[in-house]
């Protein structure tokens, strides 16, 4: 079974992980914006190249996940790490409200639909974590959930989590690499990006009161992002939470655990065994011989 690559960002397996001990901005010694946008320009061509691969070799799919706040910055990481790469092997699912269709399954139901085949990289901006995090912090939103029974507050979370773990593992055993990414913003920069989203015509279209609203829920959904990330990182299935609040450095490291997650797979375009090459032999004597 695939084994979380190591890395400084990733979120420990024994419970220990807890938000205040984890920075939302670059570490001191972090390579500026031209360095980073120059090594995750190589970053990309080694995954562009390994995805190739990856899809011929055929063995696993790989799923990368993407949680964080509002103007986190997960759809320009997704469209960083993948502007190289064959779109023919890649898949993006954005999950936003549930529809009614989907609110007659359980939370899993919808996401598990859009996984990723073998041989293809697959991305959830956002996904069945939306279950833990939006609505923990509106536990309203269970009334229209079908739910079989009373609700209890007090366990349905822990019971959610367990389903989470027992389907990532169910994934990785079966060859879907998992990769989840919590990317860490600060509220004040959040702000700086809101303001942002008023002040440039340009970014007006992003805009939207729902998410200022959100804000004043910050606690809430930090405490639920620290609970939710610390009771569902495992070696199989790990959550790193990146620094969000520089844009290149958040993306390099993404597009480094990624390449170092591919690389660790060892693998490699299939090899023709000796039926098949005696085969090869006759169709290339015959595709030969057509041209004389």
């Amino acid at each position: 079974m695939f084994k979380a690559p190591e890395n400084p960002w990733l979120v420990p397996f024994d419970g220990s992980f807890r938000r205040a001990e984890v920075a939302t901005a670059p570490p001191a010694k972090a390579p500026g914006k031209k360095a980073c946008k120059k090594q995750l320009r190589a970053r990309v061509e080694e995954l562009d190249e390994l995805q190739r691969i990856f899809y011929a070799h055929d063995r696993h799919a790989l799923l990368l996940v993407f949680q964080g706040m509002d103007a986190a910055g997960k759809d320009s990481t997704i469209r960083a790490l993948l502007q190289g790469v064959n779109p023919a092997g890649c898949q993006v699912f954005s999950f936003k409200q549930p529809s009614a269709e989907e609110l007659d399954h359980d939370f899993l139901w919808r996401s598990s639909r859009r996984l990723p085949e073998r041989g293809r990289i697959g991305v959830f901006n956002r996904s069945y974590y939306e279950e833990v995090l939006v609505v923990r912090v509106h536990p309203e939103y269970l009334g229209g959930q079908q739910l079989p029974g009373d609700v209890n507050l007090e366990t349905i979370w822990q019971d959610r989590y367990e389903s989470i773990r027992s389907h990532e593992e169910h994934l990785a055993r079966n060859g879907t690499v998992v990769l989840k990414f919590w990317l860490n913003v600060s509220r004040e920069e959040q702000r700086q990006r809101f303001l942002a989203r008023l002040d440039e015509p340009e970014k007006n279209w992003k805009f939207s009161t729902g998410d200022v609203r959100e804000r004043g829920f910050w606690d809430d959904y930090m405490q639920a992002f620290e609970e939710a990330v610390r009771e569902t990182s495992r070696p199989w299935a790990p959550w790193y939470a990146i620094p969000a609040d520089n844009k290149p450095y958040m993306r390099l490291c993404v597009a480094d655990i990624v390449v170092q997650a591919m690389q660790s797979l060892e693998l490699h375009y299939p090899v023709a065994v000796a039926g098949e090459v005696a085969h090869f032999d006759a169709m290339r004597r015959q595709l030969r011989t057509e041209a004389e």
